[in-house]
């Protein structure tokens, strides 16, 4: 297993949409245990094939629940049913998000309470995961990753130009930027 490079926002692979996975062999397994290595690695709650720098249509995703319960799994070529997010003002502390691909920061960003994703896992057997809450979010948060779609483009407008003093600064919204969490740990 290997930790991969994250790619950055500006990376062509994060904002086009991904291709369905098509090949279950041994490169995919290699694909798949490399992400949960980086997604621990790094360390985050979820990671999409195209934060790794694939254009494959698939997630992985490690949560632990408030009973200590661990929450983790593969999802391949998913599909993301959801109820209507809450009108109103998302609440900064209850509904910050952070993004591995767009790393040191959060937003508050409102999402659906509910989502059902279904798909199928390594060995091609049906996935359902019904999920409400932080769940939710984490499922929505990376099923965006493969439409091309980061959470900072889903913030409201007033954050334009807080986003784009921090792209300038960091050098970010190019290709060719990444950071390796094998060398370095990014800490909310």
């Amino acid at each position: 297993m290997a930790i991969l490079p994250i790619q950055i926002h500006g990376a062509p692979v994060l904002h086009e949409p991904a291709a369905p996975v098509v090949d279950f062999d041994d490169s995919l397994r290699a694909l798949v245990d490399d992400m949960f290595e980086t997604m621990d690695a790094a360390p985050g709650v979820g990671l999409a094939a195209p934060q790794v720098g694939v254009g494959k249509r698939l997630f992985v995703y490690s949560y632990t629940n408030d009973d200590g319960s661990a929450w983790r799994g593969v999802v391949i070529n998913p599909v993301l049913y959801m109820t209507p997010p809450p009108a109103g003002v998302p609440d900064e502390d209850e509904e910050s998000e952070g993004c591995l691909s767009f790393p040191g920061e959060r937003f508050p960003l409102r999402r659906s309470e509910h989502v059902v994703v279904t798909g199928v896992d390594l060995d091609e057997n049906p996935v359902e995961i019904r999920a409400s809450g932080w769940r939710a979010r984490i499922l929505q948060h990376e099923f965006d990753h493969l439409d091309g779609t980061l959470y900072i483009d889903r913030l409201d407008s007033a954050y334009d130009r807080i986003l784009l003093r921090i792209v300038r600064k960091r050098g970010w919204g190019a290709p060719g930027v990444s950071w390796n969490p094998a060398d370095e740990r990014l800490e909310d």
